[in-house]
């Protein structure tokens, strides 16, 4: 393996979970993406703020390295809008049911060995893998 291969997901993972800490650190709060967004959506009070400037800055930083790293980008493009549709209203119920999602349960909750977050992370895993495997069975991925 060369540095390509694992030395920047190292670095990213690195940045990120020293983001996540300061986070908690400085206000207390989880960076767990679903919850932040919720709070946008809902316009939650105090809080919109600096929640519209993490989920603005996510979208930025996508947006930047299709320009910073477009080589990284590449792929097989976007599925058909329906199959996103169904699999953004997928994935969505299934952070409500989860009760967070990776970000906040993998990244934040792992952090701070919560029981429920690691088995949560298991579970969220698991069953991406199952679906990876069930979707080339069939031909979709």
């Amino acid at each position: 393996m060369d540095w390509q291969t694992w030395g920047l997901a190292a670095v990213g993972g690195l940045m990120i979970g020293a983001a996540a800490a300061a986070l908690l650190a400085l206000t207390g709060k989880t960076a767990g993406i679903s919850g932040i967004l919720d709070g946008v959506v809902r316009g939650e009070k105090f809080e919109f703020t600096w929640k519209l400037a993490f989920v603005l800055g996510l979208t930025a930083g996508g947006i930047g390295l299709v320009f910073v790293l477009p080589e990284n980008m590449a792929g097989q493009g976007l599925r058909s809008l329906p199959v996103m549709a169904l699999a953004g209203l997928l994935v969505g119920f299934g952070t409500r049911m989860g009760g967070g999602c990776t970000s906040g349960h993998g990244v934040c909750g792992i952090g701070r060995l919560n029981v429920r977050s690691i088995v949560g992370t298991i579970t969220f895993i698991a069953v991406g893998a199952i679906t990876v495997v069930f979707a080339r069975m069939i031909g979709g991925a």
